[in-house]
């Protein structure tokens, strides 16, 4: 399957346009890796945790978006687009939100 976030696919052409799909991944916050990104924060530099934990997010949301695609008879996603946030449930947590969307197409073979 072709997962791009152009809008076009150099020589392919669309042969039917199967709908919007997204994907959605959250994360709970973990004491200890949150505990190490306040001492980094502190002292300045990169967080190694919490980029794994975004780039893991970011694989999972785009493999999620591919077998939504699959099921509707995609070949193809265009437009794809992954976006991040958090979401508060109360002083002391958040939720790592992890968002892909895209157009699942059928390609002419």
């Amino acid at each position: 399957m072709i997962i791009t976030t152009t809008d076009v696919i150099q020589g392919a052409q669309i042969e039917a346009y199967l709908g919007i799909v997204t994907a959605e991944v959250v994360y709970g916050s973990n004491a200890l890796r949150d505990f190490f990104a306040g001492i980094r924060d502190f002292i300045g530099g990169r967080t190694g945790s919490y980029e794994r934990v975004f780039e893991k997010g970011h694989q999972d949301a785009i493999a999620e978006l591919q077998q939504r695609a699959l099921r509707l008879g995609a070949n193809a996603i265009l437009g794809v687009e992954v976006d991040t946030g958090t979401i508060n449930i109360d002083q002391s947590g958040v939720l790592l939100l992890i968002t892909a969307t895209g157009t699942a197409v059928k390609l002419r073979s």
